[in-house]
């Protein structure tokens, strides 16, 4: 997920989508270590979209 696209949604919508997003990552690295995935890297992205969201939301917190 690109940052333009996370400064579109509204801070309801950040919030889904991050624990969405922190869900996801908890399931990909379960089976990771079951069994490897076959994009390892998917990991990583996910981890960076966590922290672009909680950035973003962090930034609209202070500047309110």
């Amino acid at each position: 997920m690109k940052i333009a696209e996370i400064k579109k949604l509204i801070d309801k919508e950040l919030v889904e989508r991050l624990e969405s997003e922190k869900a996801n990552l908890a399931k990909m690295k379960l089976n990771h270590a079951i069994s490897p995935l076959d994009n390892p890297s998917q990991i990583r992205e996910s981890r960076k979209t966590i922290a672009r969201l909680e950035t973003e939301l962090r930034q609209r917190e202070i500047n309110k």
